[in-house]
């Protein structure tokens, strides 16, 4: 099967901001329209909640362990900051099987290799929020009158030595044709118009990626959007009553340091109003890039698929932006897919990842997708096939801003995360949906985790991740173990 793949991504995006996943005051009829004609997975989530090592994982179909490259370089603490040069990408796999290749928008794949480097056309847009001052974007307003990036009317709180806290939001003194997000939609629509035309001249498929900064914050938007939302109607998340009561102590220090606690509840309510306008936004310039693909005919010859990253707290648990802590708002992100000739208005309730969107990418283009060791083609389930699938997720987090390992079983109904310089954390998202109790301790859920404990430590140990050694001298992992973990060769024995 070959097929064009029209990727569609976000960066710190909430799936509960989107009206196909319940949200009914969100605004979002593009993602909406795209969910009701393909397949909306329900627990789609990001292999670990940080931007470079996500995309890394989606570019190599490898988990972060076996890639490497684990941390953001602008918080980097000497970790990788680039892939190896002999790492497999699904991008260099399509240009050999002849596939034109674009990326318009953000890469944050590495600090030397590019995007280019990788077989991929379109500008260098480097970093982790719009590159306002990019020669390219220059251009783009001079070209049509349009004013420059201003901003009035910021928000945002006071850090713990008293310093102003990180920028959450503010006006911009733009028109939306003027903002870094239509500027990225006219090049995506100037590219996917361009591989249009190869296509039907030489009949060259193309894989063409829109990447979206935002809706990252700080929440930058004309006033429109800004005041699109009225922040009274704004309901706080019901985990903003984090108490951090039997959790890990770097939970309240990232709560300190996004200056929750030296902001009002109305001041949080209206950064949710504002996050909100920058997913309409959003929304809005994916409805051009869609329409553009309806017009050049290309709608039954395009697999489209459309996720974000990882996801974004907002004031969930007291905390702004991701971090280490490894809850649903940050993990669990949107997943919508459309195949040509696969059903329209599906729901899959299976665990999948960001991730395995490499072997779904590689199986539509006619590649084999065995070199993403660590993806599983989705395809089947956007075909309504009903494949055997695993009942289990496990995620990973490296650290940001300094080292914090953590790994993560989720399951049906529960959420185990091993913190080894910390407190374990255990989640019963039945009883508990907004995880504010850690029942780790709980007695009578002791059988629960124990089983699993045991369950990672074999996951973990089988994908050849090197944490798994931690578990296996602290905790009762069960009789499935196959070595000493202080075994070297001056031991006779195992």
């Amino acid at each position: 099967m070959t097929s064009n793949v029209l990727f569609l991504m976000t960066d710190q995006h909430r799936v509960d901001t989107l009206g196909c996943y319940g949200n009914a005051t969100v605004a979002t009829p593009n993602l909406d329209r795209l969910a009701a004609s393909g397949t909306r997975f329900d627990r789609w989530y990001t292999p670990t909640a940080i931007c470079t090592p996500a995309r890394a994982s989606l570019l190599t179909g490898q988990a972060p362990f076996r890639h490497r490259l684990l941390a953001n370089a602008e918080r980097n603490v000497g970790y990788l900051e680039d892939l190896p040069p002999d790492s497999f990408s699904f991008s260099a796999a399509l240009r050999e099987r002849g596939y034109n290749c674009g990326l318009i928008g953000k890469w944050h794949t590495g600090t030397h290799r590019t995007a280019a480097d990788f077989g991929f056309d379109g500008p260098d847009l480097p970093g982790w929020h719009n590159p306002v001052d990019h020669p390219d974007y220059l251009d783009y307003l001079a070209e049509r009158g349009l004013p420059e990036h201003k901003i009035t009317d910021e928000m945002r709180g006071t850090m713990p030595n008293g310093r102003p806290g990180n920028l959450l939001a503010a006006r911009l003194q733009q028109p939306v044709e003027a903002t870094f997000e239509a500027y990225l939609t006219t090049r995506a629509i100037e590219l996917l118009e361009r591989y249009a035309a190869d296509r039907a001249d030489a009949g060259r498929p193309f894989y063409l990626a829109l990447n979206f900064f935002g809706p990252h914050l700080p929440y930058v938007l004309p006033d429109h959007y800004f005041d699109l939302y009225d922040p009274d109607d704004v309901e706080l998340p019901a985990s903003a009553a984090e108490t951090f009561e039997g959790k890990p102590p770097v939970q309240r220090n990232y709560s300190a340091h996004w200056a929750f606690d030296t902001m009002t509840a109305a001041d949080s309510r209206k950064l949710i109003a504002a996050y909100w306008g920058y997913v309409t936004m959003i929304d809005e310039q994916l409805g051009l890039v869609l329409d553009a693909l309806d017009r050049l005919g290309l709608d039954q010859q395009t697999a489209v698929f459309f996720t974000a990253d990882h996801g974004e707290f907002t004031g969930a648990h007291r905390l702004h932006d991701k971090g280490p802590a490894m809850y649903e708002d940050i993990y669990r992100t949107p997943g919508l897919i459309r195949i040509p000739g696969g059903p329209a208005g599906q729901v899959r309730d299976e665990f999948v990842s960001l991730t395995d969107c490499t072997a779904t990418i590689l199986e539509l283009a006619g590649v084999d997708p065995a070199p993403a060791v660590d993806s599983r083609s989705l395809l089947p389930l956007a075909r309504g096939e009903s494949p055997a699938w695993d009942g289990h997720l496990v995620c990973e987090f490296h650290g940001h801003h300094f080292p914090y390992p953590q790994r993560m079983l989720r399951t049906d109904r529960y959420k185990l995360v091993i913190n080894p310089d910390s407190v374990n954390e255990l989640y019963d998202l039945d009883a508990d949906p907004d995880e504010l109790r850690n029942a780790y301790d709980d007695p009578a859920l002791a059988g629960t985790r124990d089983e699993l404990t045991a369950q990672l430590y074999r996951l973990l140990r089988d994908r050849g991740d090197n944490f798994h050694h931690w578990m296996t001298s602290m905790y009762p992992i069960g009789d499935d173990v196959r070595e000493n973990p202080s075994a070297s060769r001056m031991e006779t024995s195992p």
